[in-house]
């Protein structure tokens, strides 16, 4: 199948922004006023979606919430962070790549006591380590965890962190930047206390806004801690239940209406197994080719996420001349983020269809033979 949507002069192979369709696009074309009472509906319909993605049972849905903040996905994880940890708290940080690293970074900068587990970029955390931290140290109150690492592309087994995390009575803060919304994730089975997405990854909407779902009993008492005026998580949470959707500072309208027609358009697609499915199809696809072609995957099959492919290097490879190359044919990729090795990233999501692979790896054929 192609996307006859899509109007892009490039096909964005990221991990985000990436390809969106051309009805997500109009959706920007109407200017909206953010104390307009449409505009703060349509903002808590938003909410609404986003908890029930997130939340298999109807019935469990009351107990959670979801809160949109201004800014890229990294400004949602400072405001989660920033809120919900106290200052007598101290956070673990679970790391096999760039993302786990920012999240202690952020940690440090706002001097929020951590410490982290760190594993090889290329391997999913041993949650054996996971057990025997949480049991030395006893002051450990939160723990935070990339789902799908883009640095490589590999996914992280949540659900095993999730039990040895709740067998401690720890809170879990999941990264999902770039697994929500692509694949089932229900934050009530895996016992996810707080998780943060962004509005331009799997839901395919444009850049400009992150969300995060969060258990309404556990956000509720986390008064007066934000270390940030407008990166404070609960007053934007407590805003958006008593105004009916308001923001607390300007929002950004034209985003968050595309984000509305990319859920209307994701229910369209089949929902989110359906999304899940052509995601795979993508990712098997670009990476039999691939490897015909002669470029090797970093990850092993078993961990490698349906998001984004990461490829070695292969002998005598200019990457800025095989980017240039691939741009000239009308398709963006990624440099690498892996710091032991030299390598790149293939993004398999967006308003991508299996056409638009075999049409890539025709352009890759030709850039390495050029």
């Amino acid at each position: 199948m192609y996307s006859d949507k899509t109007d892009n002069a490039y096909i964005l192979l990221t991990p985000g922004p990436l390809t969106t369709s051309k009805t997500v696009k109009e959706a920007m074309l109407i200017d909206w006023c953010t104390w307009d009472q449409a505009y703060n509906a349509m903002v808590q319909s938003v909410r609404e979606k986003l908890v029930a993605l997130a939340v298999k049972k109807a019935e469990r849905r009351t107990d959670y919430t979801s809160v949109l903040m201004q800014g890229s996905g990294t400004f949602s994880v400072e405001a989660v962070l920033g809120t919900v940890i106290p200052d007598d708290g101290k956070l673990l940080v679970i790391s096999n790549g760039a993302y786990g690293q920012r999240i202690k970074n952020i940690a440090d900068r706002l001097n929020i006591h951590n410490v982290m587990l760190a594993f090889d970029e290329t391997k999913i955390p041993d949650v054996n380590k996971l057990a025997e931290t949480l049991e030395s140290d006893q002051a450990i109150t939160h723990v935070a965890v990339v789902h799908c690492e883009t640095t490589s592309g590999i996914l992280n087994p949540v659900e095993s962190i999730s039990g040895i995390v709740k067998q401690y009575d720890k809170t879990l803060i999941v990264d999902a930047m770039s697994s929500f919304g692509g694949m089932a994730i229900d934050v009530d089975e895996l016992q996810i206390d707080y998780l943060v997405s962004s509005a331009n990854k799997c839901i395919q909407g444009v850049p400009g806004f992150a969300f995060v779902i969060a258990r309404t009993e556990m956000l509720n008492s986390c008064e007066g801690q934000a270390r940030s005026l407008s990166l404070d998580l609960f007053s934007q949470w407590r805003e958006m239940e008593e105004i009916g959707g308001k923001w607390r500072f300007t929002s950004p309208t034209h985003t968050v209406y595309a984000f509305h027609q990319a859920l209307i358009e994701l229910e369209e697609e089949g929902g989110v197994n359906a999304r899940y499915a052509r995601y795979c199809k993508n990712q098997s696809v670009l990476s039999e080719g691939m490897a015909k072609l002669g470029f090797e995957t970093m990850i092993n099959k078993q961990h490698q996420s349906p998001f984004i492919t990461s490829f070695y290097y292969p002998e005598h490879f200019d990457f800025h001349q095989f980017y240039n190359r691939l741009k000239a044919q009308g398709f963006i990729i990624y440099p690498g983020k892996i710091s032991k090795c030299d390598s790149f990233r293939m993004g398999n999501i967006g308003e991508i269809y299996e056409n638009d692979i075999h049409r890539l790896l025709k352009a890759v054929a030709a850039a390495i033979t050029e």
